[in-house]
């Protein structure tokens, strides 16, 4: 199995039971960024570095030779490996994975509610979620951990990078299917607010089903034939100078479902890089961001019985500001 380099191969309990006298020790996250691994395959190389060079070549030997000088890399108890360690097959590796020159995020997040089960994080345009590419100790999950001192923290559902607003996190590993139970019933009620061009022809409030996949390019959705899979409904809240603010209600939770459900109604958000036509970096232009925010939610907590709402303290743009920020009209 090919392992990049945001990876684990196999789980703890998984490799426990092939490697029995082996005591499995994951490391401790570092600045809130947890271990990956890796196991190693059959094979002879000269040494663990002349391995991890050839398998991460997009990485390069000198990054690993200096990984492995600051303790970066951990055998299967989570002990430090020396430079001059020998390769063996089958052996487990967790490392510390770092990016050079990593985008620094223009806003913080902001922490709205935590106690012993939850945390309720309102993101930034801009940030990521978790770590992915170019982005690693400067995701929502990796601050949050380390802000907090919450290593076990883990996300319950995710808005894209672009995306503005709520993200929950479930603070004990143990608790968190049943915060996830939530998302997979759809017992959770979510809103999302969205400017696009007004459209005054279209009869409001529109509900859009159907089925989405992916498209023609990967990072792309596009509606197909089939099943219904993905169910919008969509509502004007105000309209001026050709805009409009919308609010945008999910019942399903497919990938870019709010973008690509505007885009199919010809009602493409402003600021977006991806539908309907992908840009060459494939997101938004950080000084005109996705007017996209994950606006509240709303669930009865199934750890503590209580009825839980949750609203972002942040806010799109202003309908009359549009023009002068974006430097366009309505189409």
């Amino acid at each position: 199995m090919a392992c990049g380099t945001w990876c684990s191969s196999e789980s703890d309990a998984a490799l426990s039971r092939k490697h029995p006298r082996q005591t499995l020790q994951r490391p401790a996250a570092r600045d809130g960024v947890a271990a990956s691994s890796l196991t190693t395959p059959p094979g002879h190389w000269p040494s663990l570095l002349d391995f991890l060079g050839e398998r991460f070549a997009h990485i390069g030997q000198d990054v690993w030779r200096q990984r492995l000088r600051e303790g970066a890399v951990l055998n299967a108890t989570g002990q430090p490996l020396t430079l001059d360690a020998p390769f063996a097959p089958n052996q487990r590796l967790f490392y510390y994975r770092e990016v050079a020159a990593e985008p620094e995020p223009r806003e913080s997040e902001v922490v709205l509610f935590q106690d012993a089960h939850l945390v309720v994080a309102d993101k930034p345009h801009g940030m990521p979620v978790t770590p992915s590419g170019k982005y690693v100790r400067q995701t929502l999950l990796a601050r949050l951990r380390a802000r907090l001192n919450l290593p076990g923290l883990s996300p319950l559902h995710r808005i894209d990078l672009d995306t503005a607003g709520l993200v929950l996190f479930s603070v004990n590993p143990t608790e968190r299917n049943a915060y996830q139970a939530l998302f997979r019933e759809r017992t959770v009620h979510k809103t999302y607010e969205a400017i696009a061009r007004w459209e005054p022809t279209l009869p409001w409030p529109v509900r859009r089903a159907s089925r989405l996949e992916v498209g023609a390019h990967f990072m792309q959705q596009a509606e197909v034939p089939g099943e219904v899979n993905a169910i919008t409904t969509i509502t004007p809240i105000e309209h001026a100078h050709g805009w409009a603010r919308y609010r945008l209600e999910p019942l399903s939770g497919q990938r870019h479902q709010l973008r690509a459900h505007m885009a199919a109604l010809d009602l493409p958000l402003l600021g977006d890089g991806i539908y309907p036509v992908l840009t060459p970096e494939g997101h938004s232009d950080p000084d005109k961001p996705l007017q996209l925010l994950a606006q509240s939610i709303a669930f009865d907590d199934p750890i503590t019985g209580l009825p839980r709402q949750f609203t972002s303290q942040r806010r799109l743009l202003k309908l009359a500001n549009i023009s002068g920020i974006f430097g366009i009209q309505p189409a």
